[in-house]
């Protein structure tokens, strides 16, 4: 049975199309079928799937895919950028105190999580937690304009503080 297939796949940098061209089927005179089902006819797609033009049936799968040019970045360009970065730095101690410091608390928020999970019933209620705070949040900042304005300005001023700028 010859039948076609239809994919595709896109993203905010790269398209792809991926399609799959019709495989004949293989006759062969030597084999014997034993079979109780009996042999349907083979039926015709071309009125439910699009017919692929003749040029595209030379190969069996054919992958398009385009790239923003400003969205691709030289590795080469990257590690050179991280470099100078790192040799920028005065207190590198530091910096490797920070980072190690935040890998312990990710692993170790991991084994808190997994204990969590492993309490009957926990979870589920941290869930319920989880919905309420979000619904109380949508009520209180984002469902009124003046709110949202309220928002953005503590928000500004978070920022300020952050950056010292205040």
């Amino acid at each position: 049975m010859a039948t076609t297939v239809y994919a595709a796949a896109t993203s905010t940098s790269m398209a792809a199309t991926a399609v799959m061209l019709p495989r004949l089927p293989t006759r062969t005179t030597t084999t014997a079928r034993c079979s109780a089902v009996p042999n349907l006819p083979t039926r015709s797609f071309s009125t439910s799937v699009k017919q692929v033009s003749e040029s595209k049936r030379s190969s069996l799968f054919r992958i398009k895919a385009s790239e923003d040019a400003s969205s691709a970045t030289d590795p080469n360009e990257l590690f050179t950028d991280l470099l100078e970065k790192w040799d920028a730095l005065e207190n590198k101690s530091t910096v490797i105190i920070y980072g190690g410091g935040g890998i312990v608390a990710i692993w170790l928020s991991s084994i808190l999580i997994g204990a969590i999970n492993s309490v009957p019933l926990l979870p589920k209620i941290m869930e319920l937690v989880g919905l309420g705070y979000t619904g109380w949040f949508v009520y209180r900042y984002l469902l009124f304009k003046s709110s949202r304005k309220e928002l953005a300005t503590d928000i500004e001023s978070i920022k300020k503080k952050i950056a010292g700028t205040e």
